[in-house]
């Protein structure tokens, strides 16, 4: 008889969705007790609005979009996927290299289900997106983590990347601007990862859903638009840049040279359209989106909100003693760093202890693939006094915490 029980192939994937910190805030909320939760990238949830246009437009297409449509998606969501493709310099798309997805995750799986193979690898940054190693793991690959260098403003160690390069790597994953440290990659750090691609043949696979979200008046570039002659695979969306996360609205893009991917490319068509297709009342509200100067840009310049959370929460932490923090460039998360005084042998344990004792619910690096156990994450999207009521019961916390 075939065995049916469940499988531990993703019991080491770690993801913040699940877990003994999270059911024990279930717990504790269901006791009565109120979690000040800094875990989760929903902008929604802490107050956040989408533009009134796009509410505007997903009421007006209800009432005409209750049908399937193309497997890939609407042909005016597609067709302003690949003008803004264009505004990137992201080279080489057309409407049919275009799949619209409920969500950039949907795509990341679907991407890592077309291409691999039980034995095959896949480089994916340390810390990470925690989707990107699920996967790839449940692909039947092995995800490979490379370093980013906290003292090199979190960025890949190219050497690193190179290193663990082997014959069964088919792609590198980049995940730029970065969830969870919320670095920004500069020209010479992707032209570096583009090298590596070229001379290994790699597919490069672009993960840049915060692309505009980028503060202090720097660039954000896409590595396509610097690997013409290579395959990379784009992902963006909606949920962030337009506060839509519940909309389920992302994409998923075939740049660059397609010459040599033929049969990965049938297989992304068949995956596609056995799904269907995505949510066609989100894909409506593509166009207006990117076509029209509506999403958070204004909540990113100085005096904006997520600007001046950002400031506060960077500032703050690196004043409590035993904490450090690189300043992010990018989207609403930072990566603090917890100093050795504080004996952590444990991250997960950490963040119970720092659950039950504070009700604040973070996500500890090991949720992100960071194997050492002195980081966590903070989203700050909440309003500045609750992220100054977190910050004090924080401080109150390490003041006398010792993982003994």
């Amino acid at each position: 008889m075939q065995n049916f029980e469940k499988s531990h192939k993703l019991d080491n994937v770690c993801y913040d969705i699940r877990g003994p910190v999270m059911d024990e805030a279930s717990r504790l909320e269901e006791q009565g007790e109120t979690i000040l939760k800094l875990n989760i990238g929903n902008p929604a949830y802490f107050g956040f609005r989408a533009p009134d246009n796009i509410i505007r437009q997903i009421e007006r297409s209800l009432t005409h979009t209750e049908g399937y449509s193309d497997s890939k998606g609407l042909p005016e969501a597609r067709e302003a996927i690949v003008r803004y493709c264009k505004r990137k310099n992201i080279p080489n798309v057309t409407e049919k290299d275009v799949y619209t997805g409920n969500g950039v995750s949907e795509l990341i799986t679907m991407a890592m289900q077309g291409l691999l193979d039980s034995g095959d690898e896949v480089l994916v940054p340390a810390p990470d997106y925690p989707l990107w190693t699920a996967s790839v793991t449940l692909a039947g690959g092995t995800a490979v983590h490379y370093l980013c260098d906290e003292k090199s403003h979190w960025y890949p160690d190219l050497a690193d990347m190179e290193k663990k390069i082997t014959p069964q790597t088919k792609g590198i994953v980049v995940i730029n601007p970065n969830n969870p440290t919320g670095s920004l990659y500069p020209k010479e750090i992707l032209e570096g990862i583009a090298d590596l691609a070229r001379r290994y043949g790699l597919i490069l696979f672009a993960d840049e859903i915060y692309d505009r979200l980028v503060m202090d008046g720097k660039e954000h570039i896409a590595l396509a638009s610097l690997a013409p002659d290579l395959l990379t695979v784009s992902f963006n969306g909606l949920s962030k840049s337009h506060l839509i996360a519940g909309y389920r609205c992302g994409w998923m893009c075939l740049a660059g040279d397609k010459s040599k991917a033929k049969g990965y490319i049938e297989g992304l068509n068949l995956l596609s359209a056995m799904r269907l297709c995505s949510n066609v009342p989100a894909q409506s509200v593509i166009p207006a989106a990117l076509d029209e100067a509506n999403d958070a840009s204004a909540l990113l310049e100085k005096g904006g909100r997520i600007y001046e959370q950002r400031e506060y929460i960077w500032k703050t932490l690196n004043e409590i003693p035993g904490l450090s923090a690189e300043k992010p460039d990018a989207a609403f998360y930072v990566f603090p760093k917890m100093d050795e005084q504080f004996a952590i042998r444990d991250d997960e344990q950490f963040a119970l202890d720092f659950l039950r004792e504070k009700h604040i619910l973070i996500t500890h690096g090991g949720g992100f693939h960071w194997e050492t156990p002195d980081h966590f994450r903070i989203v700050y999207l909440p309003e500045l006094p609750v992220l100054r009521e977190s910050c004090e019961r924080m401080a109150e916390f390490f003041s006398s915490y010792r993982q003994f």
